[in-house]
């Protein structure tokens, strides 16, 4: 069997959950959308949100800026590539998910919050936050792209709170640090993927993600799939409206691996180029991450810092950061 194969998604493997009761939650509505996401956090580690508060329009700006971003000349694009920071232009061939991986097939643009050269955690040695690197020729992608990441932080804070709920915690729990959050937003292109790469070359190579969850757009395009837990891929087919999210590994360690963070993967063997808009919520710095137990129920992991921790993943994933060590 070609190992790219995978069966299209049933609503048994990747739910769909309405949240928008969680824009003005009641403690019902915590509770109640909270044991809806953690069941799936906890099965597959991937559920789809509707009522997420993203707006549509929105979404259809940034996916219209994302593909004039790309479609400009490779060498206006490299003018801002990333220096020290995690920010800017990454060309094809710069990210790989693990060490015997082909490069993936894709190129980004990432940003973060915005802050200028006079921030006074960036002076101070802040290594996840610094300025972004903006394309001076697209002035309208930085009020666009920081409108977009407050949404999605609005958005995952909500769900944070249900989720910290589920697991018997305080609803803040997962919020306390949320002042500077080290999140990332991404926009990603896929071109399309001859067959003749192989099955050896992946958009994105199966991986895990780093922090603690993320909130993905993917166009009509599609090519994400997830893995089971009977170890087959499902193909997490676009659903119009939704937003695709999943734990990511630190949100594995802060729930003390209640929540699932999954394997997955990115092919594009549609034959046309593919979009998709990305956040990695996490919060500041130098947050404490110490996993959240039941009574009784021992932590698996030692307290470790937000900061550090995704460093660490950064330091082994990127071409960029090779170099400049």
């Amino acid at each position: 069997m070609n190992r790219h194969s995978a069966r299209s998604i049933a609503i048994d493997d990747i739910p769909v959950i309405d949240i928008g009761a969680l824009a003005d939650p009641s403690r019902e509505s915590l509770e109640l959308i909270g044991a809806q996401m953690r069941e799936a956090a906890e099965r597959i580690g991937f559920f789809y949100v509707s009522g997420h508060g993203v707006p549509l329009e929105l979404i259809g700006e940034v996916d219209a800026t994302a593909r004039r971003f790309f479609a400009s000349p490779l060498e206006r694009k490299l003018t801002i590539e990333p220096v020290d920071r995690h920010r800017g232009y990454l060309k094809m061939g710069e990210a790989k998910m693990y060490d015997k991986a082909q490069p993936d097939l894709k190129e980004s643009f990432i940003w973060g919050i915005d802050i200028d050269d006079n921030d006074a955690d960036y002076r101070g040695g802040n290594r996840m936050i610094g300025p972004n690197r903006w394309p001076d020729w697209m002035p309208e992608m930085q009020p666009l792209l920081n409108r977009y990441l407050d949404e999605a932080h609005a958005c995952a804070r909500r769900m944070l709170r249900a989720l910290a709920v589920s697991l018997g915690a305080a609803e803040d729990r997962f919020i306390r640090r949320f002042d500077k959050p080290i999140s990332r937003g991404s926009l990603v292109h896929y071109p399309p993927q001859p067959a003749d790469m192989g099955d050896r070359q992946y958009g994105v190579a199966p991986h895990t993600d780093y922090g603690v969850i993320t909130l993905l757009h993917q166009d009509p395009v599609g090519g994400l799939q997830v893995a089971t837990r009977r170890g087959e891929w499902v193909t997490a087919t676009p659903i119009p409206g939704t937003l695709v999210i999943n734990s990511g590994d630190l949100m594995g360690r802060w729930s003390n691996d209640v929540f699932r963070s999954n394997p997955h993967r990115v092919i594009n063997s549609s034959g046309r180029e593919r979009l998709s808009i990305a956040v990695f919520v996490d919060p500041d710095f130098d947050t404490p991450i110490v996993p959240v137990t039941a009574p009784g129920v021992e932590a698996r992991y030692p307290e470790v810092s937000c900061g550090d921790y995704i460093l660490g993943r950064f330091d082994k994933s990127f071409e960029y950061r090779k170099r400049a060590g």
